[in-house]
C-alpha cells in the first residue's frame, strides 16, 4: 500500500468514521424524538377529540331523553328515536349510528344501505372487528375504539376514533366518531420539519468532516513524512546493529577456533609427526607413549564442544533451562575462579521454548560481561516462575556502572542492546539496576495460565 493510502486509512478514515457514527446517532435520536413528539401531539389532539365525542354523545342522549329517559319501550318511541338520531349531524363527516346487541344496523344516515345488515363479523383492513368492538366498549359502560372506516366527504378509508354507549333497556349501542386524518396530517408535518432539520444538520456535519479530513490529511502527511524518516533511520541503525552483532559473533567463533582449536591441532600434528619419525627411524631413544598427544586431542575435542555449546547448548534442549544455567555457571566458576550460585525454582513443563532460549542467551551475555568488566567475586543466578511470570535475576558484587549513561551512550557496546531487544521482542520486560557493589539484571516473561 502506498504511503498516501496508509495516511488516508490511518488518519482520515477514523475521523470520517467518527463523524459518520455521530451522524448515525443523530438520525437515530431524531427518529426517537420524532416518535415521542408525534405521540405527544397525537395524545393532545386525541384528548381534545375524546372530549368532543363525549359531548356529542351527551347531546344525542339529551335529544332522545324524552323517549328513552321517560321509560318508553314501545316501538313507536324507538322509531321516533331512530329518526331523531338519523337527522343529527355535526360537520361534513359527523353522524350517529345505532346497532343492536347482535350487530344489526339500526341507524346509519351516511350509509343507509347498511341499515338492516348485520355487521357483527365485518373487519377492517387491519383485522379489527369494528362493530363487535364498539358493542363491547358500550357494554363496558362506554369507551373509545379505533378502526378504519370510509370517510363520507372523500370516500377514502381513514382512521376513525369511535365512542359508544349502551341503551340497555332497548338493547342498543349508540355511537359516533371522528376521523383522524387531520391528526395524521399534523404528525406528518411534524415529521417533515424534523427531517428537514436533520438534513441540514447532516449537511453541516458533512462540511465539517470534509474540512477536518483535509486538515488531518495535511497534518498527517507532514507527521508521516517526519516519522517515516525517523523510522528509516532507526531501521538502518537496527540493521547495522544486527550485522555488527553477526560479525562480532563470527569474529568470536573465529578467534576461538584460531586461538584454541588450531593451536591444539597443530601441536598434536607436530607430536604425532615426531612419533612417526621415531617409528620410521628407530634409534637408541625408545618411542614413548602417546598419552600426551591423546590428552591434547581430548582437550581439542573439549574446546569444540565448548564452542558448540555456546552456539546452541545441547543441555538446553535435553535437560531444560535450569540445567543449562547451572552448566554455564559451573563453567564460569571453573574458568575464572568466581563463586557462582544458581537457584532455579521453576516447573519445567511451564517454560515455553522461545522464552527459555531468550533467557539463556541473556544469561550467557550477562555472565560474559561480568567476567570481563565487573571485577566481581560472587554471582547469584535465580530463576523463578512464581506469580505467572518466568523471571531470571542475575546479581553480582562488582564495581557497578552508570546505567543511564550506558543506556544513552552512542559508544555503548551491542551486548546490552541485544539483551534488551531479545527480551522485549519476544514480549518480555528487561530491567538493569546498578550501583557500586551490587548490579542486578532482571528479565521476565508472562506465563500462560493453564486452562
Amino acid at each position: 500500500m502506498k504511503p498516501k493510502a496508509k495516511i488516508l486509512l490511518l488518519a482520515v478514515a477514523p475521523l470520517l468514521f467518527a463523524i459518520a457514527a455521530i451522524g448515525g446517532l443523530l438520525v437515530v435520536e431524531t427518529q426517537r424524538l420524532e416518535q415521542r413528539q408525534t405521540q405527544v401531539l397525537e395524545d393532545v389532539l386525541l384528548s381534545a377529540k375524546r372530549e368532543e365525542l363525549r359531548s356529542y354523545i351527551a347531546l344525542a342522549l339529551t335529544s332522545i331523553d324524552n323517549l328513552y329517559g321517560a321509560g318508553r319501550d314501545d316501538e313507536a318511541a324507538k322509531e321516533q328515536a331512530k329518526a331523531i338520531l338519523a337527522n343529527m349531524n355535526f360537520g361534513d363527516d359527523g353522524y350517529f349510528y345505532v346497532y343492536d346487541r347482535e350487530g344489526l344496523t339500526l341507524v346509519h344516515p351516511r350509509q343507509p344501505d347498511l341499515v338492516g345488515q348485520n355487521l357483527w363479523d365485518r373487519r377492517d383492513t387491519e383485522g379489527t372487528y369494528m362493530i363487535r368492538e364498539l358493542i363491547a366498549r358500550a357494554h363496558e359502560g362506554g369507551g373509545y375504539q379505533r378502526y378504519l372506516w370510509p370517510k363520507p366527504s372523500t370516500g377514502r378509508i381513514e382512521r376513525k376514533l369511535g365512542y359508544s354507549v349502551e341503551l340497555p333497556r332497548w338493547g342498543w349501542m349508540l355511537g359516533t366518531g371522528i376521523y383522524l386524518d387531520d391528526v395524521d396530517a399534523a404528525a406528518a408535518r411534524l415529521r417533515g420539519s424534523l427531517l428537514a432539520s436533520v438534513r441540514q444538520t447532516l449537511l453541516g456535519l458533512a462540511t465539517v468532516a470534509m474540512i477536518a479530513a483535509i486538515a488531518v490529511f495535511a497534518g498527517g502527511l507532514a507527521v508521516n513524512i517526519s516519522e517515516q524518516r525517523q523510522a528509516d533511520r532507526k531501521l538502518k541503525a537496527l540493521a547495522h546493529r544486527v550485522v555488527s552483532s553477526q560479525e562480532d559473533e563470527r569474529a568470536r567463533v573465529s578467534r576461538e577456533l584460531h586461538d584454541h582449536i588450531c593451536q591444539l591441532l597443530v601441536s598434536i600434528k607436530y607430536q604425532f609427526e615426531l612419533v612417526g619419525h621415531r617409528l620410521a627411524h628407530p634409534g637408541n631413544a625408545p618411542v614413548t607413549a602417546i598419552d600426551k598427544e591423546i590428552g591434547a586431542l581430548s582437550q581439542a575435542i573439549g574446546e569444540v564442544r565448548r564452542i558448540s555449546h555456546d552456539l546452541r547448548p545441547a543441555l538446553l534442549d535435553d535437560l531444560g533451562l535450569p540445567a543449562a544455567l547451572e552448566h554455564i555457571g559451573n563453567e564460569l566458576a571453573q574458568r575464572s575462579g568466581l563463586t557462582v550460585t544458581v537457584s532455579p525454582h521453576v516447573h519445567e513443563e511451564r517454560l515455553p521454548e522461545l522464552q527459555a532460549v531468550s533467557l539463556f542467551r541473556v544469561a550467557q551475555e550477562a555472565l560474559r560481561n561480568v567476567e570481563r568488566h565487573a571485577g566481581a567475586r560472587h554471582i547469584d543466578i535465580r530463576l523463578d516462575d512464581a506469580h505467572d511470570r518466568l523471571e531470571l535475576r542475575i546479581t553480582d558484587d562488582g564495581r557497578g556502572f552508570d546505567v543511564q549513561n550506558v543506556e544513552h551512550s552512542k559508544d555503548r557496546g551491542i551486548g546490552l542492546t541485544n539483551m534488551r531487544e531479545r527480551v522485549e521482542r519476544n514480549g518480555g520486560s528487561f530491567q538493569l539496576i546498578s550501583q557500586p557493589g551490587r548490579t542486578s539484571l532482571i528479565a521476565s516473561f508472562p506465563l500462560a495460565v493453564p486452562a
